[in-house]
């Protein structure tokens, strides 16, 4: 479907932030999460999460920038054929990202149905 306007895109990753249990986000640390068309180097990736995951911090890491959780807009629309499914696939994207944070590989994703 063609892509959703930038404003309408980022209500629904709030929506899908909102949807993340209270006691989950409030473990969320130095975290900022950005809507983007695409990723430069891999231009069907539905998002991204960037810096260090909870389970690999120390405390040499403290003042550094927040990670990054990046929620590709166009891409994902790409895959959809509805609104439906783009609030959808943004949800799954963004959890998918969080649990990146959280030290949740590929593989355990998987396993728990977040592909």
């Amino acid at each position: 479907m063609r892509a959703l306007p930038l404003e309408e895109f980022e209500d629904l990753v709030a929506d899908a932030l909102d949807q993340v249990p209270a006691e989950l986000m409030a473990l969320v640390d130095n975290v900022v999460v950005l809507v983007e068309d695409r990723n430069e180097d891999e231009p069907t990736l539905l998002g991204l999460y960037e810096g260090y995951a909870l389970t690999e911090r120390s405390w040499d890491l403290s003042g550094q920038l927040p990670d990054r959780i990046m929620v590709y807009r166009e891409a994902i629309c790409d895959v959809c054929e509805t609104a439906e499914q783009v609030a959808d696939e943004v949800t799954i994207t963004v959890v998918h990202e969080i649990a990146h944070h959280f030290g949740i590989d590929e593989e355990k994703l998987h396993e728990l149905g977040w592909d």
